[in-house]
């Protein structure tokens, strides 16, 4: 069964700049350290709601949630999960001093990408950040999500669709060369 057009076209892109081993593991490092950079602050603006403190954080895992469930339904409540966990404890580390709170976020957020220019350096391909920076904010913990299940050998033969798919164009780059 072929997968969604859209999701395979994610799937290929992101897995032709993220093939070296070690981009693919700075990556699940960075990815995860990134989003507690930014969910720290997001952790300060919350509301009680029907007697749950909801903020920010929580917010913005529900609305990257609810834009991963179009993509694969698996992956979307996998990365729930991440999110959740990467909100509670950006929480916790938000509870601290303002300026032990501030300089973990800013540590996580630029150390993260910091990992991700390493990784693609190794790689020697270009960031997804860098040409399209939105697209790659909003697409990395999907990928964070769909790269440990490859880690895992869950999902074999979405995988070895993409990577079929990823040596044809690359196939295809080279005959244009």
């Amino acid at each position: 069964m072929k997968s969604d057009a859209k999701l395979m076209e994610m799937l290929v892109g992101y897995a032709a700049a993220h093939q070296h081993p070690f981009n693919i593991a700075v990556h699940l490092v960075g990815i995860p350290t990134i989003m507690l950079g930014i969910f720290i602050p997001l952790t300060w603006l919350g509301a009680d709601v029907a007697g749950v403190h909801v903020t920010a954080a929580h917010a913005a895992t529900l609305g990257l949630f609810v834009f991963y469930l179009t993509l694969d339904a698996v992956f979307a409540l996998v990365f729930l999960a991440l999110g959740l966990a990467v909100a509670a404890l950006a929480a916790t580390l938000g509870g601290l001093s303002t300026a032990a709170a501030a300089a973990i976020a800013a540590a996580a957020f630029f150390g993260g990408y910091a990992l991700q220019f390493v990784g693609h350096a190794v790689e020697k391909t270009m960031p997804v950040l860098v040409r399209h920076p939105i697209q790659a904010n909003l697409a990395a913990p999907f990928f964070t999500v769909v790269e440990t299940f490859g880690l895992l050998g869950l999902r074999k033969r979405l995988f070895a669709e993409v990577q079929a798919l990823v040596a044809e164009r690359r196939a295809q780059e080279t005959d244009r060369r």
